[in-house]
């Protein structure tokens, strides 16, 4: 057996079939078995010939072996396309539309030749490496190419046939596609004497129908053509049966696997933006927003758990989104949507966000979202910060009835003690919080009820909180009932030096 790769750097193959015209925009696909050998006698004359190391009858005897056998492909994923040059003609202004076809490759997608039978001698094999070593291109002079030798090829599904359909199964075995092969040096022997016994043929055809076949396949095409050749003559037709997509375009599929991603930040867009106040209500559309997303892609019974916050794991509590309303330049409105999931979100959750243009209300408002950065924590902007002192944005509502042994200060600890957060050592309440532009707000100025009916909610009116740790505790800090639309939202605040 004999194998050969080829791979093409510039990830193109250019080769007009023979016959046809270059704006017809066909191809050759796969390289002819007569263009392989005719590449190899090029590479001969321009790089191997003059340095001595190979006689020229250990070459005429390499192409005289591969001309024997027909050989098999392994094709890789490749498609048909074009480049279009308008190409200036001698009267001035004027030009023509030229095609460039070619097929389209990746560049590290080895085309594979084997010839199933075949076993070279040594000093055949010798020569063959150094031709496929030094071998710059196969084709026309723009398909680059680098070829080696390899010990065996993988399974071929481009072989000589013309059964295209299994008559039993039905199965489809390919497409017909007919290439060129060398004759084999006995069957050029008995052709070129069929022409040349006639002394007038003879006269006309002898300069291209040299006596061996090396010669004969070295002849130029242009002096084929000029003598009215319908095909070369050292060549026959061969049908070969090639996959029916082998050069329809396909997705690729990456083999990177997309990182799971825990924060995504929004841009909130409108006139006017929502003020702070409604913190609540612009977390909750924008849960409606992305569980709406979420149906369309994977369906009402498919919505992920991370965005729903139903059929969580036990012992798995707010590892579900966070929906973070916030303002982040000071201004008193809202400019920006943290979607916070601690559980990550895959390459397919990944696309709902991606797919997020807007959120509305009942009333008719409308804001556009533009989705700023996805990824890890560095997402999340100020808010996933590393800090020691937080202190509140939004009114923190405490999740349980308040009792003696159960304080809104001892909820806080707890809150923080089940998130995994250090507890905090310093805590002190005040009585509102600046929103921007001088104006100060307490909780009842807040949005503090959720849409949705039947919720125990103990705490309607809410604390302004400012906690400080023993250690640097990790943002986003949203607490209390409604943390995951907003409520209970802490920020950063500088320490005293």
């Amino acid at each position: 057996m004999l194998a050969l790769s080829f791979t093409f750097p510039a990830g193109r193959y250019h080769a007009t079939p023979w016959g046809r015209h270059v704006n017809e925009g066909a191809v050759a696909w796969p390289p002819e078995p007569w263009r392989i050998l005719r590449s190899l006698i090029a590479t001969w004359h321009h790089k191997i010939k003059y340095t001595g190391k190979h006689n020229e009858s250990t070459l005429l005897g390499l192409i005289e072996s591969l001309a024997q056998e027909l050989p098999e492909y392994t094709l890789p994923a490749a498609s048909h396309s074009h480049t279009r040059h308008y190409m200036p003609q001698f009267a001035a202004g004027k030009t023509s539309l030229v095609l460039d076809a070619f097929t389209a490759v990746h560049p590290n997608d080895p085309l594979m030749v084997v010839w199933p039978t075949l076993d070279l001698p040594e000093e055949q094999r010798a020569l063959l490496d150094d031709l496929l070593t030094v071998m710059g291109y196969l084709g026309r002079a723009e398909s680059w190419v680098e070829a080696h030798r390899i010990a065996e090829g993988a399974k071929a599904n481009c072989k000589p046939g013309m059964e295209t359909v299994d008559t039993t199964t039905g199965e489809i075995y390919g497409e017909v596609v007919t290439l060129y092969a060398p004759l084999p040096a006995a069957e050029y022997s008995t052709l070129r004497q069929s022409f040349l016994s006639d002394k007038k043929a003879a006269k006309k055809l002898g300069k291209t129908l040299p006596d061996k076949l090396l010669d004969a396949l070295s002849v130029d095409t242009a002096d084929l053509r000029k003598q009215g050749w319908n095909q070369p003559p050292a060549a026959r037709k061969v049908n070969y049966l090639r996959p029916v997509d082998a050069l329809r375009p396909r997705y690729a599929i990456s083999k990177y696997k997309v990182p799971d991603a825990t924060m995504a930040s929004f841009i909130l867009v409108g006139k006017p933006l929502p003020r702070v106040e409604e913190t609540l209500r612009i977390g909750e559309l924008m849960r409606v927003a992305v569980m709406g997303q979420a149906k369309r892609l994977f369906g009402e019974d498919k919505i992920p758990s991370v965005f729903s916050g139903h059929d969580m794991p036990k012992g798995n509590r707010h590892r579900h989104a966070f929906y973070l309303p916030h303002d982040s330049n000071g201004d008193g409105r809202l400019d920006r949507i943290l979607l916070h999931v601690p559980g990550g979100m895959d390459a397919q959750q990944q696309r709902v966000l991606k797919r997020l243009d807007r959120i509305w209300g009942r009333d008719g408002a409308e804001w556009r979202l533009a989705l700023e950065s996805l990824g890890g924590i560095e997402a999340g902007g100020d808010l996933m910060q590393k800090n020691v002192v937080w202190e509140s944005v939004t009114p923190y509502l405490h999740p349980w009835h308040v009792k003696k042994r159960l304080t809104v200060a001892d909820q806080i600890r707890r809150e923080c003690r089940e998130r995994g957060l250090p507890e905090p050592v310093v805590m002190e309440s005040f009585d509102e919080v600046d929103v921007g532009r001088d104006r100060k707000r307490r909780p009842i100025h807040f949005h503090r009820f959720r849409r949705r009916r039947g919720l125990d909610q103990p705490d309607h009116l809410g604390s302004f909180w400012r906690l400080s740790f023993a250690e640097p505790a990790q943002g986003p800090l949203a607490l209390g009932f409604a943390c995951h639309f907003g409520l209970g939202l802490f920020k950063p605040m500088e320490q005293d030096k």
